[in-house]
């Protein structure tokens, strides 16, 4: 199967900007907010976690702060920045729990679910 990667451009319209190597996140695990057609979660949204977003989505079965070594995942902690899914960014607005947003980092893909509006009420770019 081969992985096509879309254009990296921004919601800004911009180049697609770097989300984080340490923890190295992405669908490719490039450190950006990529994506492909084989993406289905489409993990295109930069956000900076925080304790009560990872509290929900351990809730929700998706617990991204234990370690996974077999996966080389070395779990997240408040402040880490990570490509999250734009559906689970969605669902957290709507709980009231999402996270800041990197606008430069999240890419354009993302608007196909989250509204550009909604991104930007988030947004703190950059620190």
């Amino acid at each position: 199967m081969s992985l096509n990667m879309a254009p990296s451009v921004n919601v800004l319209g911009g180049t697609l900007e770097n989300c984080s190597h340490d923890p190295m996140t992405g669908f490719f695990r490039n450190g950006s907010c990529d994506t492909c057609a084989q993406d289905q979660g489409s993990h295109t949204v930069c956000v900076r976690m925080t304790a009560e977003f990872l509290a929900y989505s351990k809730y929700l079965g998706n617990d991204l702060s234990t370690p996974r070594p077999e996966y080389g995942f070395p779990g997240l902690q408040p402040g880490d920045y990570w490509c999250l899914c734009a559906a689970r960014f969605l669902q957290a607005h709507d709980e009231n729990v999402a996270p800041l947003v990197r606008l430069r980092s999240t890419h354009q893909r993302a608007l196909d679910i989250v509204p550009l509006a909604i991104l930007k009420h988030y947004a703190r770019d950059p620190e």
